[in-house]
């Protein structure tokens, strides 16, 4: 699984893509939160983020994508398993937050937002979010017996070093016949 992560301050665009019914979007996750379209959740943030007129780009989006296989034995009960993990571990248990789960292709993934204020109208810190996510998404990852980014790059590094050793035996072939 990997996890990137950002702040954003094009909530409203940002939320009205991730419910997009055009991509097989199903809400897997709400917390503090009444609204049921783009527009009204968007007003339920802003309306905590007004607490906060200091802070711009006030919604973190996230981006949690299994990957292909294990996204397609995911079920959406595991996938706000999953979703509910990465929010616990990045603190984020306390803010207003939903997530939408994308089945448009053949690679699974999960569109979270939250809101960076908090109810009592501290921003939360984003310094290095996206390193952040990355990190927490292989924890959650590993919690969850998912397949992690570092399995990923090493079955990769594993395959090129077969790759190249067949290269290197039929170069060696062709320069033994010289």
């Amino acid at each position: 699984m990997i996890g990137m992560g950002k702040s954003i301050s094009h909530t409203s665009a940002s939320m009205s893509y991730g419910m997009n019914q055009e991509k097989g979007s199903e809400i897997i996750h709400s917390q503090y939160l009444a609204g049921e379209t783009p527009r009204e959740i968007t007003e339920e943030f802003k309306v905590i983020q007004e607490q906060n007129e200091l802070c711009r780009k006030n919604t973190l989006s996230f981006v949690l994508s299994p990957t292909i296989g294990d996204g397609r034995k995911l079920e959406s009960e595991r996938l706000k398993e999953m979703t509910e993990r990465f929010l616990k571990e990045m603190n984020l248990k306390q803010h207003q937050a939903i997530a939408f789960v994308h089945r448009d292709k053949e690679h699974v993934h999960v569109h979270l937002y939250a809101n960076r204020i908090n109810f009592q109208g501290k921003a939360y810190n984003d310094s290095f979010i996206g390193k952040r996510s990355q990190q927490v998404a292989e924890r959650v990852a590993k919690q969850m017996d998912l397949t992690t980014v570092r399995e990923v790059q090493q079955e990769k590094l594993y395959r090129m070093q077969y790759v190249r050793s067949e290269i290197q035996k039929i170069h060696e072939k062709v320069m033994a016949k010289e």
